[in-house]
């Protein structure tokens, strides 16, 4: 499948509802709901200054695009799985008294010929209504959530989030706008990757690009190669492949001390706790953490070498990420391979995030006011 790529500002997602009649309250909770390919993810937060705090979360893994590369559909046994997660997400969400919500799904209902089916089903058994966003959306949302970790000396700024069935990158030139205000900008981009009319200096989307390749996706379409460093080298390769159109900037060489790559993915923040050595994951280290490209390559060697069974019972991998891993530091190298950098951020933050800074942005109850 092509790459999906801009077609113009007609392919903004229309707003499903009509805004707030006035500013809520500033106690009030939202949430966010991710389920992609691999995992469903919830957040509950309260606003909180310029941010949010936290106060009730959920994660599972459900496998929902299992054999969705061989059969098209999503199979009974993963919809069934997904339902009971999000039954206790309705749980949660009941038991705070949420009311401000968006509830997506991204690459696996995008593919699935019976998508509209299982959005029934799950409003019928759980009442939730999930979203099936565009690759757009979910590109904008996921710088949205970076913003913070963004450098005031990057001029220009590319965002990957290795999704478990695609992957988003976007290309920012942040050069025309003022250092301190360059988080800012970024945050405004909740509005649309074009141009909008706005008094403040504006990020500009150079290019953007979803490729239908994540970690599951992509472990699937080899999963026939039975050498271990073979279907390494055959993923990296051909995810590459798949990165031939996207060339916003060919050189380089006169950008480096002002190009920074964020990559927001259990795939990067996995390699940040090899590369820092973490037996028990821990947020607070990794979120944030700079790495070089000669660090994420050590520890992709270090990978290579443990094979299949050593990956297995590596704490620092994790037993749900042990047979993901692979696949996503195959994207991440060929990555590097492109964009060699000193200034890879990890970040531990993705789309839920992206929709709670979204929410409570548009809905001006963050002490920056709407961005």
């Amino acid at each position: 499948m092509a790459p999906k790529r801009p077609d113009g500002a007609g392919a903004f997602p229309k707003a499903v509802e009509p805004p707030a009649p006035q500013t809520p309250d500033p106690t009030d909770l939202y949430a966010a709901l991710d389920l992609g390919t691999n995992s469903c993810r919830m957040l509950i937060a309260q606003p909180k200054g310029s941010g949010f705090h936290v106060v009730d979360s959920f994660s599972k893994s459900v496998q929902l695009g299992a054999g969705l590369e061989r059969t098209g559909q999503l199979s009974r046994a993963s919809m069934a799985r997904t339902i009971q997660a999000l039954r206790i997400c309705q749980q949660k969400l009941k038991r705070n008294k949420v009311r401000r919500m968006r509830l997506v799904a991204t690459e696996a209902c995008r593919r699935a010929l019976n998508a509209q089916t299982f959005v029934e089903n799950v409003h019928r058994e759980t009442g939730l209504r999930l979203e099936i966003i565009e690759p757009e959306e979910e590109a904008r949302l996921a710088v949205i959530s970076c913003a913070p970790l963004v450098s005031t000396k990057t001029e220009q700024l590319l965002v990957v989030d290795i999704g478990g069935g695609s992957t988003e990158l976007v290309w920012i030139d942040l050069s025309a706008v003022p250092r301190r205000d360059r988080p800012r900008a970024l945050m405004r981009l909740h509005a649309g990757f074009h141009s909008v009319d706005s008094p403040f200096p504006a990020a500009k989307v150079v290019d953007w690009i979803s490729v239908p390749l994540g970690v599951a996706t992509l472990r699937d379409q080899f999963s026939d190669v039975k050498d271990d460093a073979a279907r390494f080298a055959l993923m990296s390769w051909f995810f590459e492949e798949n990165l031939a159109e996207f060339t916003p900037y060919q050189k380089l060489e006169h950008l480096k001390e002002r190009f920074q790559i964020v990559g927001t993915s259990g795939t990067v923040t996995t390699v940040a706790a090899s590369h820092l050595g973490l037996k028990r994951y821990d947020r607070t280290k990794v979120d944030g953490l700079r790495m070089t490209s000669d660090q994420i390559d050590t520890v992709i060697r270090q990978y290579l070498s443990m094979g299949p069974t050593g990956r297995r019972r590596d704490p620092r991998i994790g037993e749900d990420r042990h047979a993901l891993i692979m696949s996503g530091s195959a994207i991440l190298q060929a990555l590097l391979r492109l964009w060699p950098t000193d200034r890879l951020s990890v970040a531990d933050r993705g789309l839920r995030e992206g929709l709670l800074f979204a929410q409570m942005s548009a809905d001006g109850v963050l002490e920056d006011g709407v961005y």
